[in-house]
């Protein structure tokens, strides 16, 4: 399937309500042009030097999301381009990026990574400690707060992802009365479509649409 039959799939199935962001990791400017040139604008990277890069040498209209996880040293390269980070893992990180948006003079919109999965691997607050952070948001006034972010368990079992994403979208519903708290960013090329299901508002999809990395 190429890349531009993938996407129009997907956005058949999607409802208006998802956002669909391809994950462009790892691969090429000219996979990414392809999916630009069949509409996609919403691109996920997690390397922020590799982010950098593209943003630079693509379109101005692609919106950047960081994915990955985000080390405090390279906050500062992916601040001019980005719409979105998903990974916020700690408060730490929060601080970090609140300080460097401040020096920029911008706001950057963020989203709190929970750790919804069984594996122990999976980076992200408990749902208690992102719901206890995003109460005093307000100490971080260089940072909006979009919503939330979680991985399901790399699993067969669909029924467990059902349950975990089921876990993020209860905690993105007690989070609703945080203005522009209204995201959640679940659901990739194995499970994006119980994601849809469960309630997200943004799928995260690579394989998919740009094939599996070699």
């Amino acid at each position: 399937m190429s890349i531009s039959s993938a996407i129009a799939q997907i956005r058949h199935e999607l409802p208006s309500t998802v956002q669909l962001v391809a994950v462009s990791k790892f691969k090429p400017v000219t996979d990414i042009l392809q999916a630009y040139e069949a509409g996609q604008r919403a691109f996920g990277e997690n390397r922020p030097q590799e982010l950098a890069a593209k943003a630079q040498s693509l379109p101005a209209d692609i919106q950047w999301h960081f994915i990955g996880h985000l080390q405090t040293n390279k906050i500062k390269l992916i601040l001019p381009y980005v719409a979105l980070i998903h990974s916020v893992d700690s408060e730490h990180l929060l601080a970090e990026i609140d300080k460097a948006a401040g020096a920029l003079g911008k706001t950057v919109d963020c989203l709190l990574e929970v750790h919804i999965a069984r594996e122990t691997s999976k980076q992200g607050f408990l749902p208690e400690e992102a719901e206890a952070l995003a109460r005093h948001i307000g100490d971080y006034p260089n940072v909006r707060l979009r919503g939330v972010m979680g991985m399901a368990t790399f699993t067969d079992d669909m029924d467990e992802v059902r349950r975990e994403f089921r876990t993020l979208k209860a905690l993105s519903q007690r989070l609703s009365d945080i203005p522009g708290c209204d995201q959640v960013s679940m659901g990739m090329s194995e499970d994006w479509r119980i994601a849809v299901e469960e309630g997200t508002t943004l799928v995260r999809i690579g394989s998919f649409i740009f094939g599996k990395r070699i």
